[in-house]
């Protein structure tokens, strides 16, 4: 993974990400020296936020699948969540 220092950041501004991401998706943003943050080209961003929905889908699926839900209305939800 490319990376960039904040003080770079700091004097070239867009131009030092721009940069950075122009051969990968990702960049690495260090400040004194420790990795601090990552830029994400957008269409990255998008992948990985499908990826998450996606697994979270197929939890939810496999919940339903093997009996881990609840079947109830919004009141006995509300009287057994206050309860715990």
């Amino acid at each position: 993974m490319n990376t960039v220092t904040a003080n770079e950041l700091k004097t070239r501004g867009i131009t030092s990400l721009e940069e950075g991401l122009s051969e990968q998706p990702e960049l690495m943003i260090t400040v004194r020296g420790k990795e601090k943050y990552v830029v994400l080209k957008l269409e990255q961003y998008h992948y990985l936020r499908e990826m998450e929905l996606e697994a979270a889908l197929l939890e939810c699926k496999q919940d339903v699948a093997s009996g881990k839900v609840i079947q109830e209305s919004a009141e006995a939800h509300v009287q057994r969540v206050f309860k715990q």
